[in-house]
């Protein structure tokens, strides 16, 4: 016999070792029969319901919900709220002075905090019966204005784009925490197995400034993590079956790598990486079946074409990609993040007129549309729409005609799910520097979005580390104004 081998099994062995297992079949049986037989691992994306004790810590709902998804459109590099929706009279009258010693030291990017002030070139008018007041770059958004809910105070923690991005999508200016639609996906699950809870739609022009971390899963398992789809004819790469493969082969060859990773995750269940290729895999190949009528926007009529402005080149490619959003939420993606703006995307250090005016004629209809298309079809009450970037811009001037970053106050909006439109909450001080009332951190945006979800921002936790961590961290309150 050759050592560490076992020895050859006789017929009356086998017979004696294979007779232990006849029982254990009886007695999954009886155990099936009452019920008691254990079942497989639940999908780790399979929809949750409401109350403590679900898998995992604090998963599910904590209290009833007014949102059910997610569209966040995301305004790559930091929009100008005094361009946009922020008016500003005192800025106009001190256009070209210095900023005055009272309003104290001020952390900038690019040292303009003693720069003189820079008045904007737009009007602003107001709009609806709530007489919200709105640029006049945003013409078609105007038009929205009682549906919107206006955080004028907002605030965040770093001046530089890589930590703003990061802590506006993830709750930390520190590269490594799980993004908020992570947190979503890990706390809700999806309503559709056969697509993935979170999708991120990057700019095709350049991604973000910090890249994929902010829609990473950090420390949650990699199954959370966003998923990038793109515009265009082909939404998801690698979609179809290679040339000549059936569908059924494609099926019986999933079916041996499945079970060949299942039998070496076997002794590895602490990997969550592995995990989560596994789950991938199963994914990919329902998505195959289910996704292309998801992302089909031939079914779409030319009146909605036009109402994302798909009939324009300018509005083009951000209104499909707006409209991909509302489909993939229609079809029950938990979480869709929309990217407006290439790698510099609005900072505009050196012209905001023309760098916004780009990006407003870009955006400002496919956002509109998408708001009136979630209207018309019953779908706004039950979806969160979130509009900002990662930080504002100065009130002080860069060069001539720019602006710097400002993370010390600025504005996003909220529509839908639950939110109370026609209405602004909070305000910068006299010229547009500093939130003043009202404030809004990033945190407190972050636990109004996960409270119009249902969930309690304090009790959606993750052991890391021997920590309870939480999107919020330490931080965060509700919005209570926001809420209708």
């Amino acid at each position: 016999m050759v050592p560490g081998q076992h020895p050859l099994t006789s017929r009356r062995d086998f017979l004696s070792r294979a007779g232990g297992g006849f029982g254990m079949i009886a007695l999954a049986a009886l155990l099936a029969e009452d019920g008691l037989l254990a079942q497989p691992a639940p999908s780790l994306l399979a929809p949750l319901p409401g109350g403590k004790g679900n898998i995992g810590a604090f998963r599910g709902r904590h209290h009833p919900a007014t949102a059910e998804r997610v569209i966040f459109l995301f305004m790559s590099g930091g929009p100008s709220h005094l361009e946009l929706f922020d008016r500003k009279p005192d800025l106009q009258r001190l256009h070209g002075q210095p900023l005055p010693d009272s309003f104290g030291p001020v952390a900038t990017r690019r040292n303009v905090a003693r720069n003189r002030l820079l008045g904007t070139r737009r009007t602003f008018r107001k709009h609806g019966q709530s007489g919200l007041e709105v640029s006049d770059w945003l013409p078609h958004l105007a038009e929205c204005a009682d549906d919107l809910c206006v955080l004028r105070g907002c605030r965040g923690d770093s001046v530089t784009h890589p930590e703003s991005v990061y802590l506006m999508n993830t709750g930390s200016i520190l590269m490594g925490r799980a993004s908020l639609g992570a947190w979503v996906a890990y706390g809700l699950g999806t309503d559709n197995q056969n697509m993935p809870a979170f999708v991120v739609l990057p700019d095709p022009a350049g991604w973000v400034k910090g890249g994929a971390p902010a829609w990473g899963n950090g420390f949650l398992p990699a199954a959370y993590q966003g998923t990038l789809l793109s515009g265009g004819q082909a939404p998801i790469r690698y979609l179809n079956n290679p040339a000549g493969i059936s569908q059924a082969q494609q099926r019986r060859t999933l079916d041996l790598v499945h079970g060949l990773n299942r039998e070496h995750l076997r002794l590895r269940q602490d990997n969550g990486e592995l995990g989560a290729r596994i789950a991938s895999y199963e994914l990919a190949f329902r998505m195959q079946t289910h996704a292309p009528e998801v992302v089909d926007i031939a079914r779409e009529t030319r009146a909605t074409r036009r109402l994302y402005g798909l009939d324009r080149p300018v509005t083009a490619e951000f209104g499909l990609r707006c409209l991909l959003a509302r489909r993939m939420v229609e079809h029950g993606v938990r979480f869709v993040q929309v990217y407006c703006g290439d790698t510099g995307g609005w900072d505009a250090h050196s012209d905001v007129e023309s760098n916004h005016a780009r990006l407003c004629a870009q955006s400002d209809l496919p956002i509109a549309g998408l708001l009136r298309d979630l209207k018309s079809r019953g779908l706004l009450d039950s979806t969160l729409v979130i509009w900002g970037g990662e930080f504002g811009r100065t009130p002080m001037t860069e060069g001539t005609t720019g602006r710097d970053h400002n993370p010390h106050g600025f504005t996003m909006w909220l529509a839908g799910g639950g939110v109370k439109g026609g209405q602004t909450i909070g305000a910068t001080d006299a010229v547009g520097l500093r939130a003043a009332e009202d404030i809004a951190h990033v945190h407190d945006i972050h636990a109004t979005i996960l409270h119009l979800l249902g969930i309690d921002h304090e009790q959606l936790t993750y052991r890391h580390n021997g920590r309870d961590e939480r999107l919020t961290d330490v931080g965060g309150a509700v919005i209570e104004r926001a809420l209708a």
